[in-house]
């Protein structure tokens, strides 16, 4: 016995005198027609049930149902057995499925005849096992004969039918059949298709052709996949005249779909940024999954109706001596259209590029370009001009070179002609002097003579400049420049060279002479841009005194160079010694005559001596009347030749 009333989702029907709840479904038949009822059994988890509260008119139905649904079991119990079944088992290709078939009998569910059926397609009956009281089998010669097993007794109410490694084919009714009652259950087979394929066409469109855009398709999936075009993440309709897609569906040898869609549609000039993909949609086990191809786009040409002209380089201001590069460019992309140049006196040049060398000015101008589409002769053009700046050459006044009395003033200019403003500097030894176009030298002395560079640029484009050079020379008097040294030491028989640099306008004349009067001959000389440089070579034979004499038109100088003789003491001292060594020698000589030792100057004597000594000291000497040598020692021994 049951605690109390029972209670159910209110979904289904509350039957609390048969102690379970159902909903309407499963048909029982009566003389006025079948009755939609179904009765699946729901026990709550602790064993009791209880009907919620309801209100009088709810109650009023439940009443009316309840009525009917125990006449339907007392009319089920009389047929017998009740049978419930899913609706569909979904699985996949090559998977195992199960099937379950619950049952309920007034009778007792222990023993009963069980079959299990399926429908074949041309809608027959087929039944593949058997059980009851004393045997059961799988029956042969059916497509599961050898992939069904059925685990259960029924004892329990259920009963499971295995069908291993499901094929396509297999998808199919399949009915578990209880004596009296039947139950049926779809079973669906699923396989996944292969990823999705895209591709564009690869030549262009023309605008406004009705063209083939792509063709989408995905392979081997089942049951029929389904393909959807996107464009920029929008799906596409189809739309007449304008826009179609048209799907093909090709059953492989497999059992398995291939599916494949063109898109066709009418190609417009904003159509050539878009991305068009597919979306393919397909179904599995419990529920329904997707997957995209890659994005495409399609080349559309378009005719032009504008044409754009520019210089690509040089970037900024063009000057004299540049290369320049002109570009052109149409906004379509026709295959069919040409573009060509047209500048100067009647010069074209076909292409979309035009490279001029070392321009000048003459250059400037108005540069058309021009598109015509060779299909229809339609013309479009674009200019652009062009100026070419320019930098004459510098001008300076006096021109070359210029004479300036010292002391006085001096100006000169420099201008160079110019599309643009100018900067001028000048330079004298490549050090900034002035910076304008004039150049003004006050009390003007000899260093302010030499080169001065006037240098013009343009300072809004780097590289343009132009520069002239003007010679100053000063007028004046001689002035030598300091030389390096005045007092020279030199040994005798050596030459000394002097070097005398004088500055001066005009160039002064040079002239070397000593303290004695003597000319010097000039070894060189050689004018330098501020006068003259004159070198004297001299051998020193005693302490000399000379002179660098320069003079011009307007005055002299001069510059003494003493050289001093080295060694003069040293000859002396020498001199001397050998004076006194001739006359040690005479006073030998002299005291060996008194002593007798030396011969008279008739004739010769052979003077002997056994005794000599490495201290003797030997005199050579010679008669008037004979060549024959006569050696005598210091004691005025005679030696002869052989004895020496």
């Amino acid at each position: 016995m049951l605690a109390g009333p029972p209670v159910c989702p209110s979904c289904i029907i509350c039957l609390p005198a048969l102690h379970r709840c159902s909903s309407l479904c499963l048909s029982y038949s009566f003389p006025g027609g079948p009755v939609p009822v179904r009765l699946p059994p729901y026990t709550p988890q602790h064993g009791q049930l209880q009907c919620p509260p309801t209100t009088m008119a709810a109650r009023d139905t439940s009443s009316l149902l309840v009525g009917l649904l125990v006449l339907f079991h007392t009319w089920g119990a009389w047929a017998g057995v009740e049978v419930n079944m899913e609706d569909r088992v979904e699985v996949y290709r090559g998977e195992t499925a199960q099937i379950t078939c619950m049952f309920t009998s007034f009778d007792g569910v222990s023993g009963m005849p069980i079959q299990w059926f399926y429908t074949t397609r041309s809608g027959n009956k087929q039944r593949i096992y058997y059980q009851n009281s004393t045997k059961n089998g799988v029956d042969g010669g059916t497509p599961f004969t050898d992939r069904i097993s059925v685990n259960g007794t029924g004892a329990s109410g259920e009963i499971v039918l295995t069908i291993n490694a499901v094929e396509l084919e297999d998808e199919l009714e399949f009915i578990c059949s209880i004596k009296t009652g039947e139950g049926r259950t779809q079973l669906k087979v699923f396989e996944t298709p292969g990823p999705p394929s895209i591709e564009g066409v690869q030549t262009g469109i023309s605008v406004n052709e009705y063209s083939k855009i792509g063709t989408c398709e995905v392979k081997n999936g089942f049951p029929k996949p389904n393909i959807a075009w996107y464009r920029n993440n929008t799906p596409l309709r189809a739309v007449q005249n304008v826009l179609k897609m048209v799907p093909s569906i090709t059953t492989e040898s497999s059992g398995l779909f291939s599916v494949k869609s063109e898109l066709s549609m009418t190609v417009r000039k904003e159509d050539k940024d878009d991305l068009f993909y597919c979306e393919v949609t397909y179904f599995v086990p419990g529920g329904l999954r997707m997957t995209e191809t890659n994005q495409i786009n399609i080349t559309v040409y378009y005719p032009s109706t504008a044409v754009s002209v520019w210089v690509e380089s040089p970037k900024g201001k063009i000057k004299e001596g540049d290369s320049i590069e002109l570009h052109c460019n149409g906004n379509g992309n026709m295959p069919s259209s040409i573009l060509s140049f047209s500048y100067g006196e009647g010069k074209t040049l076909e292409g979309n590029m035009l490279v001029l060398d070392n321009v000048t000015r003459l250059n400037s101008g108005v540069y058309h370009c021009s598109s015509m589409d060779t299909d229809t002769f339609e013309e479009v053009s674009g200019n652009t001009t062009v100026f070419i700046n320019y930098l004459d050459p510098a001008v300076v006044m006096p021109k070359d070179s210029a004479v300036v009395t010292m002391g006085k003033e001096f100006k000169a200019t420099c201008n160079a002609l110019s599309s643009l403003q100018t900067h001028t500097v000048w330079f004298k030894d490549e050090v900034e002097v002035s910076v304008g176009h004039s150049l003004i030298l006050k009390d003007a002395t000899f260093d302010t003579a030499g080169t001065y560079t006037c240098v013009v640029t343009v300072p809004e484009i780097e590289g343009m400049e132009t520069s002239g050079t003007l010679d100053v020379n000063v007028q004046g008097p001689p002035q030598i420049i300091n030389p390096d040294f005045t007092e020279v030491k030199k040994s005798l028989q050596e030459m000394v060279d002097l070097s005398c640099n004088v500055r001066g306008f005009p160039a002064p004349s040079v002239i070397w002479s000593t303290s004695d009067g003597k000319i010097l001959k000039t070894t060189s000389q050689t004018e330098t841009k501020e006068g003259v440089e004159s070198v004297v070579s001299i051998k020193v034979t005693a302490d000399i005194t000379a002179f660098c004499n320069a003079s011009n038109d307007f005055g002299n100088d001069a510059v003494t160079f003493n050289i001093t003789a080295k060694g003069n003491g040293v000859i002396i001292a020498v001199i001397i010694i050998c004076i006194l060594l001739l006359a040690i020698l005479g006073s030998v000589l002299y005291f060996l005559y008194k002593k007798g030792k030396i011969c008279g100057r008739s004739g010769k004597q052979d003077l002997t001596k056994e005794k000599t000594s490495k201290d003797n000291i030997v005199v050579e000497m010679k008669s008037d009347s004979t060549e024959e040598a006569v050696l005598l020692g210091v004691n005025g021994d005679k030696q002869s030749p052989r004895t020496q």
